[in-house]
C-alpha cells in the first residue's frame, strides 16, 4: 500500500511556506568553523580530502576550506584542498574565511591563482552593539574597513561573501549600513550569522526578510546566506526558517561540530529538507560522511543522534519490535521503516534493527534467530527470553550465541 495512504501527514495540511521555487544550496563549514570546537582534533590532509569528496558526492554546493591568512601549514592545507577540487574537476566550489582586511584576502588571491579555480572570499566583521562595546569599535570604522576590503578583493578578481558576525543581535540601522556598503563595493553575497545561537525561528525568519529587503533596495541579484549555531538547540529549525524568509544558502558542519555546542548539523539539515521535498540530493552516502567526519575529528556520535546514531533504528521493546517484524513478514521493507519510525532508514542506506532485552517479547527472539538462519525452537527461545528478562541491558550478539 502506498505510504501516503498509510500516514495522514499533518505537516502538509497547512504549511506556512510552500516549497521554494529557487535552488537551495549548502555551504559546508566542517573544515573551518567546525574545527574551532575545543574537543576536536585537526584532521590530517588525507582525511580532509576524503571529506571533501564526500561533500561533493552529497551535492553540497560549497565548502569553506579554511582561513589561509593564518599562514604556515594551515595555508598549505587550504591550497591542497583547492588543488584537489581543480584536479578532479569537482562540482563543489571553494570559499575561504578572511577578516575584513587585505592581509587575509591576499593569501586567497594567491591560492586561487596557483590552483586556477575561483575561491569566494568570506570576509567577516562584527555587527552587534555588544561587540562594538567590547572591541571599542565605531560604525564609521567598520564601514571604512568594509569598503576598503571588499573593493580590494573585487578589484583582484575575487567573488566576495560579506559576513556580519552576531547579526541576530545587531540593530537594523547598523545592519543596513554594513550590507549597503558591502554591496555597493561589489560583494556578490551577504551572510547573516547567528554566531552565538541567539535566534528563534521567528527571529531568523524576520531578520532574513529584513536583509532581503536591503538587497532588493540595492537592485537585487545578491545571494543571501544563513549561518546558524546550536546554543539553544535550534540550528536546524532556524535554518529552515531562514529559507522561508528568503535565504538562498544555509551553512552547517558534519554532526554539528563547532565552537561551544557547535554549528547547525549539515547532515540533519540535508535529512530534513530531503524529507520535506525541498531538495532531491542523493543522500545514500550521508552515513559515511558522518562516520568519516567523526573518525577524522576524534568525535563520538551520541547513541541517540538522529538518523546516524547507533540507536536511531534499533528497538528491543516487544510491542514496537512486533510491529516492525510483522511488516517484514509481509515482505514490505517500506512499511517496516514507517510503522515505528519518522525517518525511512532505507533512504539513507540503513535498516531497522531488532534487539533482545528486558522489554522484549517472544517475537523479538524468534525474529532474531530466524533472520540469522538459526532454528527458533521453543526451548531455545525460552532460554534466551528468560536470560533477557534478567539482564539490565540489551543482550549482545555474543551472549545470545552462547545461549543458542
Amino acid at each position: 500500500m502506498p505510504s501516503d495512504e498509510l500516514i495522514y501527514d499533518w505537516n502538509k495540511v497547512a504549511p506556512a511556506v510552500d516549497k521554494p521555487a529557487r535552488h537551495i544550496s549548502f555551504d559546508d563549514e566542517t573544515l573551518r568553523d567546525g574545527l574551532q570546537s575545543p574537543s576536536v582534533c585537526d584532521p590530517p590532509i588525507e582525511q580532509k580530502l576524503r571529506l571533501l569528496h564526500l561533500m561533493n558526492e552529497l551535492g553540497i554546493d560549497t565548502a569553506d576550506i579554511g582561513l589561509p591568512g593564518a599562514g604556515g601549514a594551515h595555508a598549505t592545507g587550504v591550497e591542497r584542498l583547492a588543488r584537489e577540487i581543480a584536479d578532479n574537476k569537482m562540482k563543489i566550489r571553494a570559499n575561504c574565511a578572511a577578516r575584513t582586511h587585505r592581509n587575509d584576502i591576499i593569501p586567497i588571491i594567491e591560492i586561487s591563482q596557483k590552483t586556477g579555480i575561483p575561491i569566494e572570499a568570506c570576509t567577516f566583521i562584527g555587527s552587534s552593539p555588544v561587540r562594538f562595546y567590547a572591541e571599542d569599535w565605531t560604525l564609521d570604522k567598520l564601514l571604512k574597513m568594509t569598503e576598503e576590503a571588499v573593493s580590494f578583493a573585487v578589484g583582484e578578481g575575487l567573488n566576495v561573501m560579506y559576513v556580519t558576525e552576531d547579526t541576530t543581535r545587531a540593530n537594523p540601522e547598523t545592519i543596513r549600513a554594513l550590507y549597503t556598503t558591502a554591496i555597493r563595493a561589489g560583494a556578490r553575497a551577504v551572510c547573516v550569522c547567528d554566531t552565538v545561537g541567539h535566534a528563534t525561528p521567528d527571529g531568523a525568519r524576520a531578520l532574513v526578510r529584513y536583509v532581503k529587503s536591503i538587497i532588493e533596495d540595492e537592485g537585487g541579484g545578491i545571494r543571501l546566506d544563513w549561518h546558524g549555531h546550536q546554543d539553544r538547540g535550534l540550528g536546524v529549525i532556524n535554518s529552515i526558517a531562514a529559507i522561508e524568509g528568503g535565504a538562498d544558502e544555509v551553512h552547517g558542519s558534519a554532526l554539528g561540530v563547532g565552537e561551544r555546542v557547535g554549528n547547525a548539523p549539515m547532515d540533519q539539515l540535508l535529512v530534513n529538507l530531503k524529507l520535506m521535498g525541498w531538495i532531491d540530493n542523493d543522500l545514500s552516502r550521508l552515513g559515511e560522511y558522518c562516520k568519516v567526519a567523526a573518525e577524522s575529528c576524534g568525535w563520538t556520535i551520541p547513541y541517540n543522534y538522529p538518523v546516524f546514531g547507533r540507536d536511531a533504528f534499533r528497538t528491543a521493546t516487544g510491542v514496537h519490535a512486533a510491529a516492525v517484524i510483522k511488516s517484514y513478514r509481509k515482505g514490505d521493507t517500506e512499511l517496516a521503516d514507517l510503522v515505528y519510525s519518522g525517518v525511512p532508514a532505507g533512504l539513507f542506506g540503513l535498516k531497522q534493527k531488532i534487539e533482545i532485552g528486558y522489554m522484549s517479547g517472544k517475537s523479538n527472539v524468534v525474529y532474531w534467530l530466524e533472520s540469522r538462519g538459526i532454528e527458533a525452537s521453543d526451548e531455545r527461545v525460552e532460554r534466551i527470553l528468560t536470560k533477557a528478562k534478567q539482564s539490565p541491558s540489551v543482550l549482545s550478539e555474543e551472549e545470545i550465541m552462547q545461549l543458542v
